[in-house]
């Protein structure tokens, strides 16, 4: 979806405008990726904007970095405070959240020793990422030929601008094809996740997601799904799962900060469950969402309010 451009994006510890928020064509992260980024909501409540897992978002950020040896010029605090400012100054009540740690202009070569790093935070209104209609209807996908990175190759667990590289592919192939999105398996053949989305099915009345060992993302709608659905009686298992479990899943859903819970219709032309959003599907939407609503108890302290 096109940008609703917000007026200023934060840059290691300025505003500038939007339009003026440039880096140098010769920056390292241009060459080699070396970027890494988060994406979070801030949601529009009945006691103001509020940031949903503001700290883990950020911590998540600082991990990422850790695993690529960046250390980052501000600490943790410093970057929440700088992404309340940043929604504070854009006065907007409801908006998608882009941190953004990155190797500068300096030198280039794939050693970046002596590289500056740098940091950008941005915001804008951004609504449903699959589209208006997929929290209901769901959308169609397919099990992209692409696979995610094996295991000692790139480290899926840091969320990279490198790794997205296999995401346009993932995505790309699936429109091509007809479809909303890609779901991609891991080295061995077991599902991992979409192209930027973790992934859930329903059997039998318990949820299944894949383990960390599928080369993952460790998503922070995924836990927060898993947290759900244990409080609300739910079993809940991590481990491998084969493709075909998808087709003869009674449901299966999309998480992430961008999709929300996004439920999947068809894979690969085949229905899945009863074609649209399932009963599991709708209530673990309607705790998520139930979030931002009035009498909400904020019992995990997962609301970082903006004013």
């Amino acid at each position: 979806m096109p940008f609703n451009k917000t007026e200023k994006i934060w840059m290691s510890g300025k505003f500038v405008n939007w339009d003026d928020a440039n880096i140098h064509v010769l920056s390292h992260v241009v060459h080699y990726g070396s970027g890494l980024f988060e994406g979070a909501r801030c949601y529009k409540t009945p006691k103001g904007p509020a940031i949903f897992r503001l700290k883990e978002h950020t911590t998540r950020l600082f991990n990422s970095s850790k695993i690529y040896r960046i250390e980052i010029p501000f600490s943790e605090d410093d970057i929440n405070s700088a992404i309340i400012e940043t929604i504070k100054i854009n006065k907007v009540e409801s908006c998608y959240i882009r941190p953004l740690v990155f190797r500068g202009y300096d030198s280039l070569g794939v050693d970046p020793t002596g590289v500056p790093i740098e940091v950008a935070i941005a915001v804008w209104p951004w609504g449903q990422y699959l589209g208006p209609e997929a929290l209901e209807k769901g959308v169609s996908v397919c099990v992209s030929s692409w696979r995610r990175n094996a295991p000692g190759t790139m480290p899926d667990m840091a969320k990279a601008t490198a790794n997205y590289m296999n995401s346009q592919l993932i995505k790309l192939e699936a429109i091509n094809h007809g479809y909303v999105e890609g779901i991609a398996l891991d080295v061995h053949g077991h599902v991992s996740e979409g192209s930027g989305e973790n992934i859930f099915i329903v059997r039998d009345g318990a949820l299944v997601t894949p383990s960390f060992g599928s080369s993952i993302l460790p998503g922070i709608t995924r836990n927060t799904v898993i947290r759900l659905a244990r409080d609300m009686g739910y079993k809940v298992i991590e481990e491998s799962i084969p493709r075909e479990a998808l087709y003869i899943a009674d449901e299966v859903f999309f998480t992430g900060s961008a999709a929300e819970i996004s439920p999947i219709s068809t894979i690969d032309g085949i229905q899945i469950g009863i074609g649209k959003r399932g009963p599991v599907t709708e209530k673990l939407q309607k705790a998520f969402f139930g979030i931002f609503k009035e009498g909400f108890d904020d019992k995990n302290n997962w609301l970082t309010y903006v004013q």
